[in-house]
């Protein structure tokens, strides 16, 4: 059985092989610190990104497969355990909006694909 995802809260799919989640690793190491209710599901490692609580491992794509995961990283918005917004990929107009962080990736591409 997968693990929970928060009802109420930012969730990323992410994995180490991805350059893009690599590119953004410092990016997803601050959201956790600094955005309310954030999560990790990480795909082939659960210790990426380093210095992230809370990471779900899903390695067994479970919560993948659920979430209609295609591309990496994928941040999704959850409110009362329904998803209201996606973002795909490194767009980093939609990771400060659902972040609210407005300085986030300001070192980045304004978009990079996963």
């Amino acid at each position: 059985m997968p693990a929970t995802l928060l009802q109420d809260g930012l969730v990323v799919f992410s994995k180490r092989a991805c350059p893009t989640c690599v590119m953004i690793e410092a990016e997803m190491q601050r959201a956790a610190r600094e955005a309310r209710n954030f999560q990790v599901v990480s795909q082939d490692d659960p210790r990426f990104p380093s210095s992230v609580e809370a990471i779900i491992d899903d390695r067994e794509l479970d919560l993948s497969w659920l979430n209609n995961i295609e591309f990496m990283p994928t941040l999704i918005r959850f409110e009362g355990g329904r998803e209201v917004e996606r973002v795909v990929g490194w767009d980093r107009d939609g990771w400060q909006r659902l972040t609210g962080i407005a300085d986030l990736g300001a070192r980045h591409p304004v978009f990079k694909p996963g």
